[in-house]
């Protein structure tokens, strides 16, 4: 709960309409919108919707405010939907109570500030450090050596290997596995036996990562995994080993990176990618949902859009498309008795 006085100064908006001391709760669509709401609006039609809502004040664009909207309160804003997720966070800011569960099991060679949360049956092992307001909910493991900062939020049944580093304001959702062996064997000749390749590297996970549900990030063989800062990674992702991802990526559902991958900043991968080992992303780049690059292959190009296995600027799987589109047509014609 926050005065919109605060909400305003916080997200450096201008607030018009609005008596003193009035607050806001929570957010809102403007369907479900009550007293105590705050909604969004971008264009015309919105605004009307969220004018006629329940919702106490709106964030709206700086170039729709006029005098009719002074019914509302309204918050002056260039970007109104990301003004809207930031005021989400300030309003959900809740943290939960600091403490121990009964049954949690905890390492007394753990490191734990006073102010982390520990759900029930949680397990931290032994030199495990976690930081200030850090809440591990129930189930999760947290193995030997592993470091967790401040403000992270680990959600029930995720496994975080032993050694792991994982900096402020983290998110790993439940069921995910951080730091498990990478898939690396050598055959023996000899029998065609597969003997494991040493899997002994760490995984880091930079400040402002999330990670989704039931995703799987492995540790390095001999070196390091690296998410960098700001790197979204959604559900049911498969991360291999010495795998590095630039900060601000975001990354769809069911995409699997093969080992020594790298990925840069601003990448924007869609869902069911899919990616050979030792194959790079450069900056600014974009894959289309099912893309695949090739074993070592780069794509490259800030701003490019990527496609198809193996994946080519779409323009040019659009021109072949409108091609063979035109050959079945001649095809049809030819045909023709």
């Amino acid at each position: 709960m926050l005065t919109l006085e605060t909400l305003a100064a916080k997200l450096g908006l201008e607030l018009r309409n609005a008596a003193p001391g009035v607050e806001v709760t929570h957010v809102a669509s403007t369907a479900s919108a009550r007293p105590g709401s705050l909604v969004f609006a971008t264009d015309v039609p919105s605004a009307s919707v969220a004018i006629k809502s329940a919702a106490t004040a709106i964030i709206l664009s700086e170039d729709l405010f006029n005098e009719s909207l002074a019914t509302k309160a309204i918050l002056l804003s260039v970007n109104p939907k990301f003004d809207f997720a930031r005021a989400a966070q300030l309003l959900n800011h809740g943290q939960q109570p600091a403490g121990t569960h009964p049954t949690a099991i905890v390492s007394p060679e753990a490191t734990i500030a006073s102010t982390v949360s520990v759900g029930a049956t949680a397990i931290i092992a032994a030199h495990a450090t976690l930081g200030e307001r850090t809440i591990i909910g129930e189930g999760a493991v947290i193995g030997e050596s592993v470091i967790i900062g401040a403000d992270c939020h680990i959600y029930p049944r995720a496994v975080i290997y032993p050694g792991t580093i994982i900096g402020d304001r983290v998110i790993v959702h439940a069921g995910s596995v951080l730091g498990s062996d990478g898939f690396g064997y050598v055959c023996d000749p000899a029998t065609g036996r597969y003997l494991q390749f040493p899997q002994q590297g760490t995984l880091v996970l930079e400040d402002d990562v999330e990670i989704g549900a039931n995703t799987a990030i492995d540790r390095g063989a001999l070196a390091e995994t690296r998410i960098c800062r700001g790197t979204k990674i959604d559900n049911l992702v498969h991360v291999g080993h010495n795998v590095r991802i630039g900060h601000d990526t975001v990354i769809a559902a069911q995409t699997g990176i093969s080992g020594s991958c790298t990925v840069g900043n601003n990448v924007m991968l869609g869902g069911q990618v899919g990616m050979g080992d030792h194959a790079h992303i450069g900056d600014g780049v974009i894959l289309g949902g099912q893309g695949g690059v090739l074993p070592g292959k780069t794509l490259d190009g800030p701003g490019m859009v990527f496609w198809g296995t193996p994946a080519q600027p779409v323009k040019h799987i659009l021109r072949e498309l409108s091609i063979l589109r035109r050959l079945r047509r001649r095809e049809k014609n030819i045909d023709k008795p």
